[in-house]
This record gives structure tokens, sequence and C-alpha cells, in this order.
């Protein structure tokens, strides 16, 4: 993995999420330069410094952005826009939960992105008496259609920044990015805290594409990346009508993670890391936090999955085991389905959810979404 800083892999996979997300590297470079002593303090300390760099890049550019609005150029300004928004919720996401004014920034973020949208649209998908965000990507009339959920420290801007949804538009699957409780916006502006029962979000996303008309409900399919990889296969083993599911990294055993980062064993996906997991959870004590996560795995829960099953992981995931991968996929013996893809150092795609070649491993998922669902 390239390490602009090196030794600190939080701010390390942070610049590489970015740069595999439409980043540019002069722009990454002007950004980072300036704090590259601020980053061999660790990954708590000096992200602030981490914001207020990131955030001038943003200014820059959302300044070339209105600039090239007033000259009548729309697809430029767009992508200044994109990447303004690509920046700026990378360095949001390095703060701590209780940062001031970390709400503001996620605001902007949010009031850019929608700026730079072109095929994209905002939608609501109700949910228990309110509604979970998110983004829809439409592939045409009837169309199959992939929800994508994120992890512990993503967001649908993220998703978006990633163009999976692209990739799958490209092969005529739509695409409904969605900010799940615990994440996002469904965090930060309604407080809706994670779940281990993540099947309640399932049903809400799947209710409401099925009120669609752009929709084929027989080819609902789920996909969730890093944390996702528990959400997604827990959901699909119980919402009966997932067409297909695949774990973007598998979390089968999140509780024993959180263990072994007790003991400071791999590493961790974001600064200010307990309190920022004690957040998505809604815990105040850490101890309360470690014995409910016991419960955040996939023994007896992979067994009840009855649709195809992709299981993505990186050999060298330094987050989460790689034995994990194996366990999930020798335990889902009831999908008529599975498969285990390892993508290697060698090809790229190695590290955490393929951060490292996410590209890579974002056409073989859509590759493999897109032959199944030509045959269900």
């Amino acid at each position: 993995m390239f390490e602009y800083f090196p030794g600190n892999y939080v701010w390390n996979l942070g610049v590489v999420a970015t740069l595999n997300s439409g980043g540019l590297i002069d722009e990454v470079d002007r950004a980072c330069r300036p704090i590259k002593e601020a980053a061999q303090r660790g990954e708590d300390a000096g992200t602030e410094d981490f914001l207020r760099a990131w955030t001038a890049l943003t200014d820059q550019l959302v300044a070339q952005a209105e600039e090239a609005e007033k000259a009548g150029h729309t697809r430029t300004a767009k992508q200044l826009y994109g990447r303004a928004t690509n920046y700026l919720c990378q360095a949001e996401r390095m703060q701590s939960a209780s940062a001031p004014g970390r709400l503001d920034t996620y605001r902007r973020v949010l009031e850019l992105q929608e700026k730079a949208f072109e095929t994209v649209a905002r939608v609501e998908v109700p949910y228990e008496g309110t509604s979970l965000p998110a983004y829809f990507s439409s592939a045409g009339s009837r169309a199959p259609v992939m929800i994508m959920w994120n992890g512990l420290d993503s967001t649908k801007e993220h998703m978006y920044s990633s163009r999976h949804w692209a990739e799958l538009a490209a092969r005529g699957i739509s695409c409904l990015m969605v900010d799940c409780p615990g994440s996002g916006e469904a965090l930060r502006l309604q407080g809706l805290t994670a779940r281990i029962d993540t099947e309640a979000w399932a049903t809400a996303c799947v209710d409401y594409l099925e009120t669609r008309d752009d929709v084929d409900p027989a080819r609902i399919g789920l996909v969730g990346w890093s944390l996702g990889g528990y959400f997604a296969p827990r959901a699909a083993a119980f919402e009966k009508r997932l067409a297909l599911v695949v774990a973007w990294g598998a979390n089968h055993d999140w509780g024993a993670v959180q263990r072994r980062r007790l003991q400071r064993e791999g590493e961790r996906p974001v600064p200010h890391y307990w309190e920022h997991v004690r957040w998505v959870w809604g815990h105040e004590n850490l101890d309360e936090f470690i014995e409910f996560a016991a419960d955040v795995n996939l023994d007896g829960v992979v067994e009840r999955i009855t649709v195809p099953f992709l299981i993505c992981h990186g050999e060298n995931d330094r987050q989460i085991p790689l034995e994990y991968a194996h366990r999930s996929y020798d335990q889902a013996t009831a999908s008529p389905d599975r498969r285990l893809r390892i993508f290697t150092a060698a090809e790229g795609g190695a590290e955490h959810i393929g951060l490292d070649h996410l590209s890579h491993t974002s056409v073989y998922i859509a590759d493999w979404v897109a032959d199944v669902l030509r045959t269900s």
C-alpha cells in the first residue's frame, strides 16, 4: 500500500482511499506536505491539522468550481465539486466524534456532494418512523439493483466517490447507497445508532425499492464493505427477498476484533477509535461495549444464507484477519453458489476492502453481481 506518512497506518489509509476514489496525486500531495510532521505524532494527534490542510484544498477547488459555473462549464464544475467532496469527507472522517465543528463540516460535505451529481439523486428510505438518507443511481426501467452499505466509519459520500455505482450502471444495474444507522447522515444528523439485527435495515431498503417502477423486485442484491461485511451477510440470512449478498471484507467476528484491538493487535481504521465505536453503537461505557460487541459475529448466521454469496478479502488486511473470510465461506453451506475471492499483494487489492487498488476489487464484484443477476 502507498504510504505517504511512514508508520501512520490510519492516515495512510485515508490518503489511499482518497486517491483510489478520484483524488488527484498533485492535490493530495499539496494538502499533505504541510502536515507530514503532525503525522509523526501518531494517529490521534494532529487530526485537526489534517482537517485544516484538507479544508484549504477543498476551499480552493470550490472557488474553481464556482468560477466554472459562472462560465457555464457545468461538467468541469461538477468534477471539481466531486473532488472537493471526496477530500473534505475524508478529513471529516478523521475527526473525533466530539470534535468542535465536525457536524458543520459534514453538512458542508452534503452540500458539495449534491452539487457534484449528474445522474445520481438523493432519496429517503422510510425506516421506523424516520428515514435512512441514501443516493440512488438508476440504470433504467425494471433494472436489477444493488443495495450498498458502508461500514464503521464510511458514509454514502464515500460510496459515491468509489464509483462502484458507476461500474454497476455500466452493467445495467441500479444502486442504492444507504447511510445505515451508525453511519453517515443517519448517525450524525439523526442520532440513529447501529444494531446487531441488520435485517431491519434490509427490510426497509427492500420495501422502499419495491415501490419504485424502475426496479425489478425479483433482482435486489446487497453488498456491504468493511463492517458492512457483517451487516450484509447478517441481513441476507433473515431478509429472504434478497437475491444475492456480497461481503466486501469478511467481518465474521467483529467482537473478537475489538478484543484484539484492546491488546493493540492489528490496525484500527480511524483515529480516536474507542470514542468512535461507542458513538456508532450508542454505548457510553467501554467495558459494557466490549461485552456487547461479542454478539456482533456471524457464527450460526451465515448458515442461514440461501442465496449466492460472494466473500472478498485482501490477503494483507491489517484490520480483519484473513481467517474470517475462510470461516464465513466454510459456514455458508446453504448458499447455492458461494465464492471466496482472496486478493493478493501481487495483483493489488490486498489491504482492507482492497483500498490499495479499489477499482480492481470493485470491478470483480460488479462482474460477479452481473453474472448472478443475469441468471436469476
